[in-house]
């Protein structure tokens, strides 16, 4: 797969040194020469220029790219980047970094935007995750927030404790991806069982997080992360 990065700080070149080491072709594309290292990520290819200027989506070739991610710490070069990235090239699938969380309603399909990142949401996830047991919690989001995964710990008093996963009916559009139980995570199986204290990350759309809420923990509801 080929990914080109816009942004070459310490968030750019991280997400370059993990792809890279899963195999991927990589260009990374920023106009600070100070960033524009090869010694600091040496298997990928660099480009010194401004990603938000057609001439150098042109010169890094775009349009043979899988993957444009958008990782500078300016919202606004990460829109622009993005949106020439769509609307130009074709690019079949954008990832965008949200630095203020107040600009994170941007960030959707009408700038180009398949995934947006915002740290902050994550790390608020994070810490609600690690206080509320038996709350679903937003863990990110796909598709402009249409289809989100969610992350609950079983409380000792669920309905679901000790029931078989095949056994269980989850609501539409609702997938159980991963249960993590002293410390990890594993594949669920049909003939596995649920315990209490597990944590269960699930794929599933907005319209279903309350439905799924109820179910696995009744009389709680799904945290509201929004926190622009």
């Amino acid at each position: 797969m080929r990914v080109v990065i816009a942004g070459a700080g310490s968030v750019g070149r991280s997400i370059a040194t993990e792809l890279l080491a899963n195999g991927h072709q990589i260009l990374l594309i920023d106009k600070d020469a100070h960033d524009v290292q090869a010694a600091r990520a040496p298997e990928a290819s660099w480009l010194l220029a401004d990603a938000c200027e057609l001439a150098a989506l042109e010169e890094a070739r775009l349009e043979e790219s899988d993957v444009v991610v958008a990782a500078t710490g300016d919202d606004k070069a990460n829109l622009v980047v993005s949106l020439l990235a769509k609307t130009e090239f074709g690019v079949p699938r954008t990832v965008a970094r949200v630095n203020n969380p107040k600009n994170e309603w941007m960030f959707d399909e009408s700038w180009g935007v398949d995934v947006a990142v915002s740290t902050p949401r994550l790390m608020t996830a994070l810490i609600e995750e690690a206080v509320s047991i038996g709350d679903l919690v937003r863990i990110f989001e796909f598709q402009q927030g249409r289809v989100v995964m969610v992350e609950v710990t079983l409380p000792d008093d669920s309905p679901f404790a000790g029931q078989r996963v095949g056994a269980l009916d989850w609501p539409a559009d609702t997938v159980l991806v991963t249960i993590i139980r002293d410390d990890r995570p594993f594949a669920p199986a049909q003939d596995d069982a649920i315990e209490s204290g597990d944590e269960l990350l699930f794929v599933t759309t907005t319209e279903y997080e309350a439905e799924l809420q109820q179910l696995v923990a009744p009389g709680q509801r799904p945290k509201d992360l929004d926190i622009a």
